[in-house]
Parts: structure tokens; C-alpha cells; sequence
């Protein structure tokens, strides 16, 4: 299971974006496997967005998540 932006573009942890036209960053892609499974069976499908003025945002790719680029791997 891949998360995309409406762009077709995968999306991926560290990634910049614009969520509602805010700058932000990609903190986590949930995933069944692993310590984000809970996310997938509590929310469904998702990422965690760090974006200053909304703080953390668990949401699934639409139409107000935007890819910028791609951001360094920590």
C-alpha cells in the first residue's frame, strides 16, 4: 500500500508540502507493518504532516496536500 498525491507522486517521509497553502514537512507514513499499523487500523490510511500553524496533522492525501520536493532522510 502506497499513499499518493493527487499528482500521482508517492508520498514519502521528509517530503516538503503545502497543506491549505502552508508549508510543512511528511513526519511519518503510516503503514501496516510496524509501530504506525495502529494509525491505518484507528484512521485508515495516512501521514503524519508537521506544518507550523496547524502543529501535527494525521490526514489522507487530498486535494490540500500539495508535494513541493523531497526532503533529506534523517
Amino acid at each position: 500500500m502506497s499513499l499518493k498525491y493527487l499528482s500521482g507522486v508517492e508520498v514519502q517521509a521528509n517530503d516538503r508540502i503545502l497543506y491549505h497553502g502552508e508549508a510543512g514537512r511528511v513526519e511519518l507514513v503510516a503503514s501496516l507493518d510496524g509501530e504506525t499499523a495502529w494509525y491505518v487500523e484507528k484512521h485508515g490510511p495516512g501521514c503524519m504532516l508537521a506544518v507550523p500553524s496547524f502543529g501535527l496533522v494525521y490526514v489522507q492525501p487530498d486535494e490540500d496536500l500539495e508535494f513541493v520536493s523531497r526532503g533529506e532522510p534523517r
